[in-house]
């Protein structure tokens, strides 16, 4: 009785890793080819997809763990909250996970560690994009031709070096996007100017002993002075992956559809 028992709980779990990993596969997985670059990412179209019809477009990017060439690994934070039924059915949209090398960061972002083991990152003003930022940025206006992408309601988010990434990427194309969430990010202060057109909501956790909390608050602080329209969410008992409470946001994703250009 008790073995029969053990193997409907087995069997349990076994379905319960199939639905999940059956939900991921719907991530198509694609590679973006620039000269001998690759740039592998993972696309989700909108149930019922129809080409006829336009739809928001999202790109997220990853953080410093899940870089590689595996195709996979991106998808770890953040790819769930996409799949959900209703946020799918009320969310319609394009999305993209790009997949950054390891030896490469969405940013310019440089860091340092002290003998206590205490990081500090500097970002510069300017400067040509790193490999992946290239990229991803060549993917993205690929993707913007090739899908029916709804102009107005273009959105970034990342967590971490995605974060920091996603300062970057808006800095770079500073009338493209309608929102930006960046999630324990930074970026360097003196770029807020070129950032002020988009709408942002950002988010840190409070003890974050990876990425400085204050690397958010400063951002907020200059996008303030250049009377951009930002939003800020410190969350006061999490470390670094403050990401997991950012998703649960009930508004997260009403909030970043509800902006537009």
């Amino acid at each position: 009785m008790l073995t029969k028992k053990i193997q409907l709980i087995v069997l349990s779990l076994l379905c319960v890793v199939l639905a999940n990993a059956q939900d991921l596969s719907l991530y198509q997985k694609k590679w973006y080819i620039s000269g001998t670059d690759t740039l592998p990412y993972r696309l989700l179209l909108p149930e019922n997809y129809d080409a006829s019809k336009k739809y928001p477009f999202i790109l997220f990017l990853h953080g410093a763990g899940e870089r590689g060439n595996d195709n996979e690994a991106q998808l770890i934070h953040g790819a769930k909250l996409f799949l959900n039924e209703a946020n799918r059915k009320n969310f319609p949209a394009i999305i993209i996970f790009p997949q950054c090398p390891a030896k490469s960061f969405w940013s310019n972002v440089e860091f340092k560690m002290d003998s206590s083991g205490k990081r500090s990152f500097s970002f510069p003003e300017a400067g040509e994009p790193t490999i992946a930022m290239k990229m991803v940025q060549e993917l993205l206006m690929k993707s913007l031709k090739e899908f029916p992408v709804q102009k107005n309601q273009i959105y970034v988010s990342g967590l971490s070096m995605g974060g920091m990434g996603t300062f970057e990427i808006v800095r770079r194309n500073p009338k493209l996007f309608a929102a930006a969430m960046p999630i324990c990010g930074g970026a360097n202060t003196a770029t807020a100017p070129l950032l002020k057109k988009t709408n942002w909501w950002v988010f840190h956790g409070a003890k974050d002993d990876v990425v400085p909390p204050h690397l958010s608050e400063d951002m907020v602080n200059a996008l303030k002075k250049e009377k951009a329209s930002v939003k800020f969410t410190v969350y006061p008992e999490a470390n670094h992956n403050s990401w997991d409470s950012a998703f649960a946001e009930p508004d997260f994703l009403s909030w970043l559809f509800s902006q537009k250009k």
